[in-house]
C-alpha cells in the first residue's frame, strides 16, 4: 500500500501573507534555507506561493518583447499581457506582487506517487497541504519525496 503525504509532509508550515514586504519574505526563505512559502489571506486560506522562481526576475530583469511596425500599428510577435505581469513581478514590493496565484495544493491523505506525478507534470518543486476548508497544514516537496523512495 503506498504511503501518503501526510507521511512525508512537513507540518511546521510557514506562512506568509500577500501584504508582506518582499524583503521580509527574501529573508524568512534565506535564514530557513527553504526555496517557497505558501501565501495565505487574512482568514488563512491558500492564495498562492512564493518561491524562489517568483524572485529571479527581481535580479534578471526583462526584455521588451519582439514587435514589429506596420501601416502605423504595432504587431507584437508575443502576447503582451505575459510582458505586463512579468514586468509587474520584475518591479513587485509585496508577496502579492510577486508570488504565484495559480497554485496547486494536495490534501493530506493524497498518495505520494499521485503528488509525485503531479509535481513532475506541472515542473514544480513544493506542493501546500490543504485541509478541507484550504487552509496550510504542510508542505511536500520534491526532496520529501526522494526521502521517501530512499527508505523504501
Amino acid at each position: 500500500m503506498s504511503q501518503t503525504v501526510a507521511s512525508w509532509m512537513t507540518a511546521d508550515v510557514l506562512t506568509v501573507t500577500p501584504s508582506m514586504p518582499l524583503p521580509e519574505a527574501v529573508k524568512l526563505l534565506v535564514d530557513r534555507r527553504i526555496s517557497g512559502l505558501p501565501v495565505v489571506d487574512d482568514t488563512g486560506k491558500l492564495v498562492g506561493i512564493i518561491s524562489e522562481s517568483d524572485l529571479m526576475w527581481q535580479e534578471k530583469g526583462l526584455e521588451q518583447p519582439p514587435y514589429m511596425m506596420f501601416l502605423g500599428g504595432v504587431i507584437y510577435f508575443q502576447n503582451p499581457v505575459t510582458y505586463d505581469r512579468d514586468l509587474h513581478k520584475a518591479l513587485g514590493q509585496t508577496v502579492g506582487e510577486v508570488m504565484s496565484t495559480h497554485t496547486v495544493s494536495v490534501s493530506a491523505d493524497t498518495l505520494l506517487p499521485v503528488a509525485a506525478r503531479i509535481m513532475h507534470d506541472k515542473k514544480i518543486h513544493r506542493l501546500p497541504v490543504v485541509d478541507a476548508n484550504h487552509h496550510p497544514i504542510g508542505i511536500i516537496t520534491q526532496s520529501d519525496i526522494v526521502r521517501a523512495i530512499a527508505v523504501v
